[in-house]
């Protein structure tokens, strides 16, 4: 098989992050109501279950968040992004950020109030998902745009 087909790796790349969960059901309504991401897999076998979640049309570099229910989990695994730890969500508008965080005192999951921390960092909220993983959102952050003005939009 050629490693030149448009559906295999040709060189290394970061594709995830695997987040433990106490409930698979529970996490995946919450990751695909208050955040951009959908689900794009399920698996499940004797280690438990799984769904991997990722930005809708992210073909280029796909990169996903994984959600791991393992199997015979009993009760909460705990945080494993928290206190500061977190998944980093850049959104368009400055609106957006205090929309999500507005979305997150109705559900109660308001971990950071929206606010301007430092040039590189942005306008920034965060949630805590249902297992206390920190999600931030964040507008003027420009890891996206940085990253492209280094190397542009290609592979």
């Amino acid at each position: 098989m050629s490693d030149a087909h448009p559906h295999h790796l040709t060189r290394p790349r970061l594709t995830h992050v695997a987040l433990p969960c106490s409930d698979l059901d529970r996490s995946l309504d919450f990751y695909t109501s208050v955040t951009p991401l959908v689900v794009v897999a399920r698996n499940e076998d004797e280690g438990g279950r799984s769904a991997w979640l990722s930005n809708p049309g992210q073909a280029r570099d796909p990169f996903v968040v994984v959600l791991v229910e393992p199997a015979g989990a009993s009760g909460a695994p705990g945080a494993t992004l928290a206190p500061f730890a977190h998944i980093g969500i850049e959104v368009p508008e400055r609106a957006d950020v205090d929309r999500i965080a507005e979305r997150g005192r109705e559900l109660g999951c308001l971990h950071w109030a929206p606010r301007h921390v430092a040039e590189h960092v942005g306008y920034v909220c965060a949630l805590v998902d249902p297992d206390g993983n920190v999600v931030e959102f964040s507008h003027g952050q420009k890891v996206f745009s940085t990253v492209r003005s280094l190397w542009g939009d290609g592979g």
